[in-house]
């Protein structure tokens, strides 16, 4: 096997037709966050990112998209904000983790949201975690029949507050594909004080992703698409979401609401209203991503699976960089406590964490 590095905008349209031949004939592959356009969004404003492309002779049999950071430390392309990770490759493919890191120059992978079916990877998973999908394979209607028969009295609110919310703010209109600066800018607001209000790190202080966001609404391909969808009460914009199609499937990247129209469940509103558009629009599964929040407790019918671990070239490489992680982990767990602990702590995992 011959493997070679490039950055991911040196990328030809050969090597992306075999990235996406590769994508369509293994459903696993099929997230977007995995598609040949992430990386090379990614990499058009991270000069750290890489993609190692394997080939057995004249035919490349895969792609490994990732990023090096300081100490040898290998991390997903786009990490922080990139919700499926992994190598894209030819159905039945074999390869040697060490041998790929080896040569991608890096001593660990450290990985959190891990696609299902990368053999060579999931011997060094840590944990399974499990990630909210809605199937739409039989369409929205189908699809809220169930959700209502599974939590009527919950849906029966949700109309009467729907309701509530046209008499008393305005008519709900919803834009499935909205190109409107004004609410995408009152969107990244929403976001950013919700990571506030939770002491989350807020992706959108870094100049670089608003621009990369920016940038990869702007691709459009059969592919490959972006969408930010908007619902508006009147005139008023009070919920979005900004995500990832990759033909028949969606990823949920961003959501966000305005907090003064919380009261009427906007966000959730705003997702159901997403759902009805995509299974139109030819969606068959929309990954709502990890994390328990109650709208993807009300919202899914089943649940995929990632996996969290590290991938090391050797046992001494690995356990440095675990035991580094680990106290990382413990650092940040703790520092949320006090809030001027936390503050020093966000500047140093800013510096050296999963967005930089």
């Amino acid at each position: 096997m011959q493997i070679s590095l490039a950055q991911p905008t040196e990328l030809g349209p050969s090597e992306f037709s075999a990235w996406h031949s590769m994508q369509r004939m293994t459903g696993t592959l099929a997230n977007p966050f995995l598609c040949p356009e992430f990386s090379v969004a990614i990499g058009k404003f991270r000069s750290s990112a890489r993609v190692a492309v394997l080939a057995q002779g004249l035919e490349i049999i895969g792609f490994f998209p990732f990023e090096r950071r300081r100490l040898g430390l290998g991390v997903p392309i786009g990490a922080g904000l990139n919700n499926c990770q992994g190598l894209i490759h030819v159905p039945a493919a074999e390869w040697d983790p060490r041998e790929v890191l080896r040569a991608s120059k890096v001593s660990v992978w450290q990985f959190d949201k891990l696609a299902q079916g990368q053999r060579g990877f999931e011997r060094y998973a840590a944990a399974k975690v499990p990630a909210s999908a809605v199937d739409l394979t039989s369409g929205f209607a189908v699809l809220r029949e169930k959700l209502q028969a599974r939590s009527p009295e919950f849906y029966r609110k949700l109309d009467r507050t729907v309701r509530r919310l046209q008499r008393e703010v305005g008519e709900i209109r919803y834009v499935a594909d909205s190109r409107d600066p004004v609410a995408f800018r009152k969107f990244i607001g929403w976001k950013s004080d919700q990571c506030r209000r939770n002491r989350w790190v807020n992706a959108f202080d870094r100049p670089w992703v608003i621009d990369m966001v920016e940038y990869i609404s702007c691709v459009r391909s059969d592919s490959f698409a972006s969408m930010f969808s908007v619902l508006y009460a009147g005139e008023t914009p009070i919920a979005g979401t900004f995500g990832l199609r990759s033909r028949d499937f969606f990823a949920g990247w961003f959501t966000g609401y305005d907090t003064r129209f919380g009261k009427y469940s906007p966000g959730f509103i705003q997702l159901l209203h997403q759902a009805e558009e995509l299974a139109a629009a030819g969606v068959r599964l929309i990954d709502l991503g990890t994390g328990g929040e109650g709208y993807k407790q009300r919202l899914r019918t089943h649940e995929l699976y990632v996996t969290k671990g590290m991938a090391a070239r050797g046992p001494l490489t690995g356990g440095a960089h675990r035991i580094r992680s680990d106290c990382r982990t413990w650092a940040g767990s703790h520092a949320a406590k006090h809030p001027a602990v936390f503050r020093a702590a966000d500047q140093l995992l800013r510096h050296c964490g999963q967005v930089n």
